[in-house]
């Protein structure tokens, strides 16, 4: 019924509703104090806000702190699971995120795109070989000057697409839908003032994945930690025996760590040290890291060796030469999810039943549903269909996103089947 029901009409309304999504300007801020974390982040909310409302979904919100809620009433009778669907409206303080003007590219032909004549900047498929799979497809990217925001506007869109279109056919039978928007999850904070009585779901889905067929509910166990180093500066030319370069002493810190665990030594379930940022003069350096494992019990070894370094470079270089701030960020969902694979087993048939074959793995990375399963929201995530997120390079075929519509509506209509099999 969906392929034949969502006509090139929708398609438009798809497309036109992710461009305009991207040239909001959404970036966060992680050295920010406030929910949400930056004051542009405010238009994004307000303007899901206005747009939830318009549609015709019911109790729709807006708190002081950003997070946009809305809902599809019922519309079969019976005790039927509320099925959530959460996306993240902030964009990746990694890259550049103001003034995005992403390009439409129809029928892709597989070779080199030109995204700025100016620059001559060029997503090629020898770079990225994930593009001689999108041949045929209409791709949206950047003109090289940003990231495009697809993570996770494109979630948004199909979320918004999917709910518009569910309303606009009632012969589609279903429970209560529960749609929720959120800030601040680039910086791993989406879930911290998330609302989970309120939002009313028996379980949920973060649209945050990547590639078409992606469902995950294993993540990494996360901590991000601060290393900061007290040198001594004194006159070069008197430093003889008294001058500490902190500088220096962070070089001689960094290469403490092993070198052959960063992310770029590493792949499916191996945890890293990343270094994320580094600001070093004479007298102080500040550096900046993030610790990933999927083993819980890794995890601690990791933090446990960085702590054992700190206290090995203050033996060599005196008592409070380093000092270490070690804040746990997420954990790894997996086990919340035991006697419950049904929510599973639910998204990977509406994958099915749309002709997607699952990719069930798990992420090198975190979401917003890993906090939230915690917080007694069960929350896997599935594909949104962007690429090469966080930076210039980043790209979706809008196929992509029309296929994570099918699946959201599968769902729904699937849900109390899946209830009452239980």
């Amino acid at each position: 019924m969906f392929a034949t029901e969502f006509s090139q009409e929708w398609r438009k309304k798809l497309l036109n509703r992710f461009i305009h999504y991207v040239k909001i300007y959404s970036t966060s801020d992680p050295e920010s104090e406030t929910t949400p974390s930056t004051p542009q982040q405010w238009e994004m909310a307000k303007y899901l806000f206005e747009e939830l409302k318009s549609l015709g979904l019911e109790h729709v919100s807006m708190d002081d702190k950003g997070y946009v809620f809305g809902y599809i009433p019922a519309n079969i009778g019976g005790e039927i699971p509320v099925v959530g669907f959460i996306a993240h409206y902030d964009s990746s303080p990694d890259f550049n995120g103001k003034n995005v003007n992403p390009k439409i590219w129809e029928n892709y032909d597989g070779k080199d795109l030109i995204l700025n004549t100016e620059t001559g900047f060029t997503l090629s498929p020898e770079q990225f070989e994930s593009l001689n799979e999108y041949i045929g497809k209409t791709l949206i990217t950047t003109d090289g000057t940003s990231l495009l925001s697809a993570d996770d506007k494109s979630g948004i869109a199909e979320i918004v697409t999917a709910a518009e279109f569910l309303l606009a056919h009632p012969e589609i039978k279903h429970g209560k839908i529960a749609i929720g928007f959120n800030p601040d999850e680039e910086i791993g904070r989406g879930a911290h003032h998330f609302d989970v009585k309120k939002f009313g779901a028996d379980w949920a889905y973060t649209m945050d994945g990547s590639e078409v067929g992606e469902l995950e509910y294993e993540n990494f166990n996360a901590a991000a930690a601060v290393v900061k180093i007290h040198g001594l500066s004194v006159h070069p030319g008197y430093a003889f025996e008294k001058m500490k370069n902190a500088g220096l002493l962070a070089a001689e810190f960094m290469a403490m760590l092993p070198k052959n665990e960063t992310p770029a030594t590493t792949k499916g379930f191996e945890g890293f040290f990343h270094l994320t940022d580094l600001n070093a003069d004479v007298s102080e350096a500040k550096l900046q890291y993030i610790i990933r494992d999927h083993d819980a019990e890794k995890f601690e070894n990791r933090k446990t060796l960085i702590q054992e370094k700190v206290a090995e470079f203050n033996r060599k270089y005196g008592e409070k030469t380093a000092e270490i701030e070690i804040k746990e960020q997420y954990r790894n969902m997996k086990q919340q999810f035991e006697g419950k694979m049904h929510i599973i087993e639910l998204a990977a048939n509406a994958m099915k039943e749309a002709g997607i074959e699952p990719k069930i793995k798990a992420i090198r990375g975190g979401t917003d549903g890993a906090q939230l399963s915690y917080m007694g929201l069960p929350c896997p995530n599935i594909f949104a269909g962007g690429i090469n997120f966080h930076g210039p390079y980043e790209y979706v075929a809008l196929e992509s996103m029309e296929k994570a519509v099918e699946v959201i509506v599968n769902i729904v209509k699937n849900a109390d089947q899946t209830h009452r099999n239980l």
